[in-house]
């Protein structure tokens, strides 16, 4: 039997998160025999009582074969922190999920995503903008990354699909329950360009606590999020403040002083957003401006370890030239080569000034010292 199998079972136990499975795969090297291990083997990884006892009642209830088997039949595709296809942004997170369902098709070219999220009572001019973007953003070959409820998230997603690009649909439930249920054609054209995705094992279903953790996937599948319209307690607020947590740029588009949708994109700015104001301005201000040209690249061009290096030495700032020099023990020669070859792959953008700022680290699944 596949071994994901068992990453899903854990994954169906309360209290199995990113940090306790990772305490189970140090422990146990192996989730098929974590699944079999006495209790005492449990607190001995760390875990507490409470939770192991969810493992064994778990346990009792579940057949993994054909909770396995019933999964793949249902056409749910599986990603593990174990698996090359796991999206490289997403790893980046702090406690980035385990497992990933997904139904449609998750490709190398996702990796260039924008998150587009916001009200579910957008106005007509949260709508211009939503389609203006979104389309924008399809034509230029950039994923658009939203949560497919009601407003803002839905019209993002049709208007990519509109103009001929790729979505992704993030859920708070199991990928095979459409919510809101009158988003089932939109849905089935989302899965043919794209992906509905959770972290949420199948059979989960749709509960307002679901909703805001499934935020931090949003955000941190794409390179910035923008805020088209949000109240004061919108739940797309929660979305831009995992991206900041998350060091992805956050936009928000200015609105009218009072109006309703536009008070929390106004105090998004005011906390230091970047204000959105045109498609084209967001596409510069990320280097998105010949993404096909980088992927190309990136497909004919392996990153190499050097290049890997840089990344690791400006992941949390912005550095000038020189300093990359001093810490990468290299001469500005072999440096420049390097970040010229860089920015044509889409990996760093600089400011006019000769300071760069990664984009995307393309770092292995995890590393030992993050604690995940």
């Amino acid at each position: 039997m596949d071994n994901r199998a068992y990453w899903v079972a854990f994954n169906t136990v309360k209290g199995i998160g990113a940090v306790r499975l990772r305490l189970l795969l140090d422990h146990f090297g192996d989730l098929s025999l974590a699944w079999q291990a006495p209790q005492e083997a449990f607190v001995a990884a760390g875990i507490n009582n409470t939770v192991s006892d969810a493992i064994l009642q778990r346990r009792s209830s579940l057949n993994v074969e054909e909770y396995w088997e019933k999964i793949q039949a249902a056409g749910i595709n599986i990603l593990t922190w174990d698996d090359e296809g796991y999206p490289n942004r997403l790893r980046e997170i702090d406690q980035p999920p385990p497992v990933l369902y997904y139904r449609g098709s998750l490709v190398f070219e996702d990796e260039w995503s924008v998150a587009i999220v916001g009200t579910r009572r957008l106005t007509s001019y949260g709508r211009q903008v939503t389609e203006e973007l979104a389309a924008s953003l399809a034509r230029n070959g950039i994923t658009v990354i939203s949560g497919m409820a009601r407003g803002v998230d839905s019209v993002a997603h049709q208007a990519a699909l509109d103009n001929g690009g790729r979505t992704i649909a993030v859920l708070g439930c199991g990928v095979e329950t459409i919510y809101p249920p009158e988003n089932r054609q939109l849905a089935e054209k989302i899965m043919s360009a794209g992906c509905l995705l959770s972290d949420y094992a199948p059979g989960t279903p749709p509960d307002a606590k679901n909703f805001p953790p499934r935020n931090r996937i949003i955000s941190g599948l794409g390179l910035a999020t923008v805020v088209v319209e949000a109240g004061e307690r919108s739940g797309a607020l929660i979305t831009a403040s995992f991206a900041v947590d998350q060091g992805r740029e956050v936009y928000a588009v200015p609105g009218p002083i009072y109006a309703p949708q536009s008070k929390g994109t106004n105090k998004l700015i005011m906390q230091g957003a970047q204000p959105y104001i045109s498609p084209e301005d967001l596409l510069s201000l990320l280097n998105l401006e010949m993404v096909e040209e980088q992927k190309t690249v990136r497909t004919t061009f392996e990153i190499d370890p050097f290049e890997r290096d840089i990344i690791k030495i400006i992941m949390n700032e912005p550095l000038h030239i020189d300093d990359i020099c001093a810490k990468s023990n290299q001469s500005i020669n072999i440096v420049s080569a390097a970040l010229v070859m860089m920015e044509l792959k889409g990996l760093v953008r600089q400011d006019g000034n000769m300071n760069y700022q990664a984009i995307m680290e393309s770092r292995p699944l995890y590393d030992d010292s993050d604690g995940k």
